[in-house]
């Protein structure tokens, strides 16, 4: 019975509510693609094509290599990420779509955000003004 609440419990917290209210299973999609320009190429196809939004990015190898992670319904991921790499600029490296990901995989999404939302915060702080997201994209 323990073991039933909490699966249970996992579930639901799994859940996000889309715009109608209703909780819909929450999965992320992964699209490693080489430089920003096609980067930011795929994550505006994926956002035009579904229902997704970004949940965080990497860059390695100086910004030659980079991992855009999108969330939202299985459904939206699924389709975002498919057209995403059927019409990016170029074609991407590897991409992969995970339902219902593990807690070990939204705790590695979510310290992957913060280290973002970190650097863009420390950015703002220093000048308030255009100059602070100036200098954290070029940190990026």
């Amino acid at each position: 019975m323990r073991t039933i609440k909490r699966f249970l419990i996992g579930r639901a917290a799994a859940g996000r509510e889309d715009r109608t209210g209703s909780r819909k299973m929450t999965s992320y999609g992964f699209i490693e693609i080489t430089g920003v320009v096609a980067a930011v190429d795929a994550l505006d196809i994926m956002c035009k094509t579904a229902d997704v939004s970004l949940a965080s990015w990497e860059r390695k190898l100086g910004g030659r290599l980079v991992t855009m992670i999108i969330e939202g319904s299985v459904e939206d991921v699924a389709q975002a990420i498919s057209t995403a790499s059927a019409n990016a600029i170029k074609k991407p490296v590897s991409y992969g779509v995970i339902a219902n990901p593990h807690e070990e995989i939204r705790r590695l999404v979510a310290l992957s955000a913060s280290r973002w939302n970190k650097r863009l915060k420390e950015a703002r702080e220093e000048s308030p003004e255009d100059a602070g997201r100036d200098r954290y994209l070029q940190e990026v």
